[in-house]
This record gives C-alpha cells, structure tokens and sequence, in this order.
C-alpha cells in the first residue's frame, strides 16, 4: 500500500483510472458545430462534408471535427446538434455549439450580413438547462424518445467541453475596432464566459475541457482582407495573432479563478493554439503543404475571397464557375478560408488528447482528476 501511495505522489497520471464519461455536452462555434446552424439557419453546401460524409453533414469542413474525433475516443457516437429534430440522438450527450456564435451578444445577427449567430453562449447555456429538464420528463413519461435521452446521472458524470471566443475577436477586426479596442473588450468577454461557467456548474456539470483560440492571424479569411498586417517568419498576420494570445492569457487566468471559485469542479485548459501554430511552423514535417492557402476558395494568393465562397459560384469571364475544392484536402491545413481540414483536426485532436498540451497535463481520459498539487 505504501509503495502505490508513493507512485501516486510521484507519477500521478500514472496512477489514476481513466474516467467514465457516460456523454458530452459541448458550447462552441463552427470549431466544434455538427449541424446547428445548418439545422436553423445555413446549411453548408458541397463540397462540404465530401471527405467523410461523402455530403454536407452541417459541419463547415470537408468531413469530421475535433469534436468528432474526441467523441469517438470516448467510445461515444457524433453529438447530435442540439437544434436538430431529424433523428437526433441524445443518450450520450448533445452540441449546442453553432458556427459563427459569440461568448457576448453580437451588434449583428443573422441572415443580416457580416451577421453572428443568435446562438451565443448564453443561449446555448438556456438550451442545455432545457435539456436537463426536459429530458428527464420525456425519460420517465417512456415510449420511443425516453431512449433518446440522456439519463439524470450523466450530467454530473460528463464532460462538458468549450471552443468559443474566435467570433468575439473577429467580430471587433471586421467591425474596424482598432487592435487595442479589441484587446480591451477581452476583460468584458471573459467575465460573461465565467458566468456561463458557474451557471452550467450550478446544474450539475463538474469536467471542463476548454479550448484556447487558435491563431487567427494565420487563417486565409484575416490574411486576405488585411494584406498590408506585418506577417511573422511563417507568414501569418503577426498582430492579430497577438490578439489571439492575449485572449488565451485572459482566459487561462479565468480558469485559475473558477478552480478557486468552484473547488469541486476539474478544469483541463487545452491549448489548440500552439498546435494549430505548429502546423503552420512546419507543415511539411506533419504531411502538410500550404497552410496559409485555402483549399476551397477562388482567387488571390490565399485562394480565399469573400464573395465567392466555397460552394458558391463566380463569374469569369462571362461564365459561372463552382468554387470547388482542392485535389487533396487531406494535405492541407485549412479548409475554406475559416475553418480546417478533417485532416488538421484529426492532427490537433491526436496532439491535445495526450495531455501534453493540457493544464492539468493529464489526458483526455482522465480529465475528471483535479490536479494533486
């Protein structure tokens, strides 16, 4: 006994259990969203999904996400958007995340243009309180949905997982704030995103897996529209890239503070950003090529322009073209100018499931255990 307790002391991820994550419960924006907003709002058109799913499946890549990816190794099926009526499965959890939702309530909302999802992380909190409750009705009232829901005992036994900010950033570069007025908002931001926090910890959640924001500076979409930005030794929009990272501090240290304020809770703080980053750094040596061009795009350096998107058409030279994809997606990085490839997710979640870019560094699977120190 004595020589287990000094393993533990020693090596604690070692020693711990894997956890039982009976379900999922996942906030987001298009980084994690498998059919919400294409359920309520916009559905992706080819050749979105074509990797996978051979057709658009409400994910804004060609096939499957991180979020896949982590249900998967957690023996669990793709969430079903919470928005979705048409055979969703909710036994082992849902995804309220919708592409283009915000932490804070946007200035412009969908179908206007330049327009946020309404969804923001305060809804989706409201959808997952109505969830909770409504599930366990339909669960005790029986007949053919009580299977579909998910049992009472899974919301404290899940883990609830977070990928938002990006649109919150992106929101105050193309709503010509200066870089400074967007750094100032991040206080205000991340003060609403600890709110949600402790509001979906009332109800019942204790496993936080939280993403950071990747460097947005390196996305085509921000390169394109903002092509005199000081780029860095890879090529990506150095100062917005900042932005992304003073983002990520503020929002570390907000989970330092939720440790203190809910002492009950684990809170995993996973940082995508340097793996994304590194997939720009050196793309070669992970199988990648031209990570700062998009795959489905038209036009200009980065094959990305913003009025003619991936799916859609454009005029040349008196005809209409398809803005198609690439030959290879599986060899890029990104995959419309916003939003990856299966291929990078599939690399992040690969790297960020180990633990070895996780505060607490433990991995996926034991990211019910608080940290020993």
């Amino acid at each position: 006994m004595l020589l287990s307790h000094d393993i533990t002391i020693l090596s604690p991820a070692l020693a711990l259990e894997d956890c039982e994550f009976p379900a999922i419960f996942n906030f987001g924006d298009s980084n994690s969203d498998t059919g919400g907003l294409a359920a309520s709002l916009i559905l992706p058109p080819p050749p979105y999904g074509e990797t996978y799913f051979h057709m658009p499946a409400g994910r804004f890549s060609d096939g499957r996400l991180i979020i896949d990816f982590l249900a998967k190794s957690l023996g669990h099926p793709f969430l079903s958007a919470y928005l979705d009526s048409l055979g969703a499965n909710f036994s082992h959890g849902a995804n309220f995340a919708t592409g283009s939702s915000t932490i804070r309530l946007p200035n412009r909302i969908l179908p206007a243009p330049g327009g946020y999802s309404p969804f923001t992380l305060t809804i989706q909190y409201s959808q997952f309180l109505q969830l909770k409750n409504r599930s366990q009705l339909i669960r005790h009232r029986g007949g053919i949905f009580a299977s579909l829901m998910p049992k009472e005992e899974y919301f404290s036994k899940a883990l609830y997982t977070f990928d938002i900010g990006q649109n919150d950033l992106g929101e105050g570069f193309f709503d010509n704030q200066t870089l400074q007025e967007v750094n100032a908002s991040v206080p205000d931001i991340m003060s609403k995103f600890s709110t949600n926090i402790k509001k979906i910890y009332d109800f019942g959640a204790r496993s936080f897996w939280i993403h950071n924001t990747g460097p947005i500076g390196c996305l085509p979409y921000v390169l394109a529209t903002y092509p005199s930005a000081q780029k860095d030794e890879v090529g990506c929009a150095k100062s917005y890239n900042e932005v992304a990272q003073h983002f990520n501090h503020k929002l570390r240290v907000a989970i330092v503070q939720l440790r203190k304020d809910l002492p009950l809770a684990t809170f995993t703080y996973v940082d995508v950003y340097s793996v994304k980053y590194s997939l720009y750094k050196e793309p070669k040596r992970y199988g990648f090529e031209l990570p700062l061009v998009a795959c489905c795009g038209y036009g200009g350096k980065y094959n990305f322009n913003s009025s003619a998107e991936c799916g859609g058409t454009v005029e040349v030279n008196g005809s209409q073209i398809f803005v198609g994809s690439c030959k290879r997606p599986s060899a890029r990085v990104n995959w419309d100018g916003i939003h990856y490839t299966e291929a990078a997710a599939k690399f992040v979640f690969d790297k960020i499931s180990t633990g070895a870019f996780s505060d607490p560094p433990f991995p996926l699977k034991q990211a019910c255990h608080r940290n020993l120190d």
